[in-house]
């Protein structure tokens, strides 16, 4: 396998797989889940991850989780994006509660809560992602011979074309709730592709839905990113792929978007503050690294 190209501008029509591009943030954010599952108690125990990595044949990755270093600012961004899936876990878990019975995990790149985490009965699990995506996930998986928890549909679509068509061909039920995750997606997404996003999901969602939003990093600007390409150990990736070239600065504010537009909105919250719901004492690493990367994850109800 080839490595993505360093620094590779976006286009509005450009396309990946899972090495390149955008796909390949997916496959390191899958590298941190791994290295988070094998540290001393975990957040969450993403088991499958480790399984992306390997069938990946990445250099740089398979490397780091033979030596995944120890240092504070080594292990920081596995212990933060820990945090950051048992957000989304705890989300579908308390949709999953409340009698929702479709999920639909947007950009879902190498998710794979379908798999581990313990749906109600009946759920469908929807998962949109390109094709390339989708099927580089489920061929890694059913080489292990594991089987999603839930009815899993893959919806082979690109965010910017008419998605909703793709959803509803699947069998998605517009006249019933459902929960969404848009989880590490926003920075990817011009403002303008952000609120159609936003308009074509309110479009399908039924009174008692649920949709979830953000990420580490989630409000981070290109200026800010930049300077953490060139000093956070990890964050470059020895040169695989650059994130201020893939993310845009003009982003829409999704829990303004979604207040205006007849949701209600949960306080939106930063890593720190999940930290401190989980229990956790952030580290000064964690601190610093919440300072500038302005993270946010928003939660709302229709």
């Amino acid at each position: 396998m080839t490595t993505p190209e360093y620094g590779s501008l976006r286009s509005d029509d450009d396309q990946w797989d899972i090495i390149s591009g955008v796909g390949y943030t997916a496959l390191l954010v899958a590298g941190w889940r791994a290295l988070h599952a094998a540290s001393p108690e975990p957040l969450v125990r993403d088991e499958y991850a480790k399984h992306f990595i390997s069938a990946s044949a990445d250099p740089y990755l398979t490397g780091l989780l033979v030596n995944p270093g120890t240092s504070e600012g080594e292990t920081a961004f596995p212990r933060l994006y820990g945090v950051q899936t048992r957000y989304f876990d705890d989300f579908f878990g308390s949709a999953g509660d409340a009698g929702i019975r479709q999920a639909v995990i947007v950009a879902a790149g190498l998710d794979s809560r379908a798999y581990r985490l313990d749906w109600p009965a009946e759920t469908t699990v929807f998962e949109i992602d390109l094709p390339k995506v989708l099927e580089f996930k489920a061929r890694v998986l059913a080489e292990q011979g594991v089987q999603p928890t839930a009815r899993r549909v893959e919806v082979a679509a690109d965010l910017r074309a008419d998605w909703p068509a793709a959803l509803l061909a699947a069998g998605f039920d517009p006249q019933r709730s459902s929960a969404w995750s848009l989880e590490g997606l926003l920075p990817y997404l011009t403002g303008e592709t952000q609120e159609a996003l936003f308009t074509r999901i309110s479009e399908l969602c039924a009174p008692g839905s649920r949709v979830a939003a953000g990420a580490l990093g989630s409000r981070l600007d290109h200026a800010q990113l930049e300077a953490l390409e060139s000093t956070h150990p990890g964050v470059n990736m020895s040169g695989h792929v650059n994130f201020s070239t893939l993310t845009y600065d003009d982003t829409t504010d999704p829990a303004t978007w979604l207040a205006a537009h007849g949701w209600t909105v949960e306080p939106v919250r930063s890593t720190l503050d999940l930290q401190a719901g989980y229990g956790m004492t952030p580290l000064d690493v964690d601190i610093r690294i919440d300072s500038f990367m302005h993270s946010e994850y928003i939660a709302a109800a229709r």
